[in-house]
């Protein structure tokens, strides 16, 4: 009889650490199985909020860099409008250039040496409809134009990317910049034409037909 009591003993204890054992496993594939539902849900997250922040603007990229690169159209090896970029009114910090890839209008900031880009605000419309916002008193309102990037120490070379199909051929777009260099900091305009104001300020004119590319690849 004590003999058969040890046995069921045995067995019972046997059954109840496979029960545990079992237990024990099927947490473990549980833990595991959140684990990898949390991760795709944080991953699936991660991409909305790229997609969401690109169709904010579908029409604008911008990019920053610490060395120069040079966007050029097929074909040709200068870009289609340069101006110079004026800091404090009396200083060439650098250059602010316009380039065209068949989609996009491409406006690159390029500092000289000895001069950075702190910031950069950029307002871009048709001229016929007088989009760059102004005051009464036809002074620029930087804080109002559409494109704004604050930039890391450093930084000589800024690019936008405008979806030139929004744009008639004549169009007209506002640079500016908040730059480092000899001087200390300045602010710094594209060179172009004067404002209705009583600052400095200056706006450029430009054709987007002057960005084209002829058939036969000859020159303008």
């Amino acid at each position: 009889m004590c003999l058969c009591r040890h046995k069921i003993t045995f067995v019972i204890i046997n059954l109840l650490n496979l029960f545990i054992m079992k237990n024990v496993s099927l947490l473990i594939m549980a833990l595991f199985a959140i684990f990898l539902v949390t991760s795709c849900e944080k991953d699936e997250t991660n991409i909305n909020h790229s997609q969401s922040a690109l169709s904010n603007n579908p029409n604008f990229r911008v990019s920053s860099g610490y060395f120069t690169t040079s966007n050029q159209r097929a074909n040709y090896d200068e870009p289609c409008l340069t101006t110079n970029l004026i800091a404090g009114q009396n200083h060439i910090a650098g250059t602010v250039s316009v380039n065209f890839d068949g989609e996009d209008l491409i406006i690159t900031y390029t500092t000289n040496a000895d001069w950075s880009i702190e910031g950069t605000h950029l307002s871009i419309g048709n001229c016929a409809d007088r989009s760059i916002p102004t005051t009464g008193s036809g002074n620029p309102k930087i804080g109002h134009f559409e494109h704004a990037t604050s930039h890391s120490t450093d930084v000589i070379t800024v690019t936008y990317y405008i979806d030139a199909s929004v744009l008639t051929d004549n169009y007209c777009f506002a640079a500016h910049a908040e730059v480092n260099g000899p001087t200390g900091g300045e602010t710094a305009w594209a060179e172009g034409v004067d404002f209705d104001g009583n600052n400095w300020a200056m706006y450029v004119d430009a054709l987007l037909s002057d960005c084209q590319i002829d058939d036969d690849g000859s020159d303008r």
